[in-house]
């Protein structure tokens, strides 16, 4: 099968999916038992009968459930997000804002957590049940079960508190000016600018959150893809390899974790994923204006456009990252491209 036919197959179910996510996110943020009213306008001013109507008809709350969500409907297919009822601004602008740090944070703490788990997890395997295996299944242990709040506040406490080694909350310390916006991205945006003081103290604060998520996800991957290598390296193919005299590293890395990558790649796709729909624990101790604080402040203040744009970004993202899981199931499975 081309490739191109392939995507297509996963693209025909992509918009049917996305619209029936809307209607259960509008099912869900209607059902809480809140009113927007409450959250948003001041409680000295809750008695203007005037005033709350005027902010009922503004924000589409005087219709019924069904017109405001055909008219979210029309509104998004126009491609119009709508606009916050927290920051008023439009939600689209919001989202362009915030989430360039969700992005820059989770990739930085995914490719940490995908080395060190495929790392433990190869190790593990190779050196089944010996001291080396015990060791870095403690740590996956460690990274799967401590919450990550934890992780958090100890990596606050320990590396920046006591040892001064990285930065603390913050995407920028207080006395650095930020880059001109180009990207949204924090280290691209100084390196474009040429500031590498500006560089050094964005990456400096990107360590600490980076290695909580990473350790996080580390965990995951490691036992997937040690479960995934011990049922590889007791194939047939192994042992010939092995008796054709190859080198053991050349077995391990190129006929055994290829073949071990399935389920590693789906664990991978999954956690990205969870990292980009915001991190929001880890936003919230860190002080990153990502995305999963923005999504945090608009569910506590009932902003229910800007939670159907997120919840709308969250399933667009989901949609993405397992399209690429798929596409490299394609490359390295050639029973995909047969099915």
């Amino acid at each position: 099968m081309p490739l191109y036919q392939f995507i297509l197959r996963r693209l025909v179910f992509v918009i049917p999916l996305l619209f029936g996510i809307t209607l259960v996110a509008f099912l869900i943020a209607n059902a809480v038992p809140a009113d927007p009213i409450n959250a948003n306008l001041p409680q000295s001013q809750l008695n203007n009968t005037e005033l709350v109507e005027a902010f009922r008809r503004e924000w589409g709350l005087d219709k019924t459930p069904v017109e405001q969500y055909l008219t979210y409907i029309g509104n998004l297919l126009q491609g119009n997000f709508g606009r916050s009822i927290k920051t008023r601004q439009p939600i689209a602008e919001d989202i362009a804002r915030f989430l360039p740090a969700t992005i820059e944070l989770a990739t930085t703490g995914a490719v940490v957590g995908v080395a060190m788990g495929i790392v433990l997890g190869i190790v593990s395997a190779v050196w089944y049940n010996k001291p080396i295996d015990y060791l870095a299944r403690t740590l996956s242990l460690i990274g799967v079960s401590v919450p990550v709040f934890v992780l958090a506040l100890l990596g606050l406490i320990v590396f920046h508190a006591q040892l001064h080694w990285v930065a603390g909350p913050g995407r920028l310390s207080a006395r650095i000016a930020s880059p001109p916006d180009v990207t949204g991205f924090m280290t691209i945006d100084s390196l474009l600018a040429g500031q590498w003081s500006t560089f050094g103290d964005a990456v400096s604060h990107l360590i600490m959150p980076s290695l909580v998520l990473g350790l996080y996800i580390s965990g995951l991957i490691s036992r997937v893809t040690r479960s995934s290598m011990l049922e590889v390296l007791s194939q047939d193919y192994m042992r010939t390899a092995r008796s054709k005299g190859l080198r053991e590293r050349f077995i391990i890395v190129r006929h055994g974790l290829k073949n071990a990558l399935m389920p590693v790649v789906t664990i991978i796709g999954l956690s990205y994923g969870n990292l980009l729909a915001g991190a929001v624990l880890t936003e919230s101790i860190f002080a990153w204006p990502g995305i999963g604080r923005y999504m945090f402040r608009a569910s506590t203040s009932q902003d229910f456009p800007a939670i159907m744009g997120v919840s709308l970004l969250i399933a667009v993202i989901y949609v993405v990252v397992n399209l690429v899981v798929d596409i490299l199931y394609y490359f390295l499975d050639p029973r995909v491209r047969t099915a």
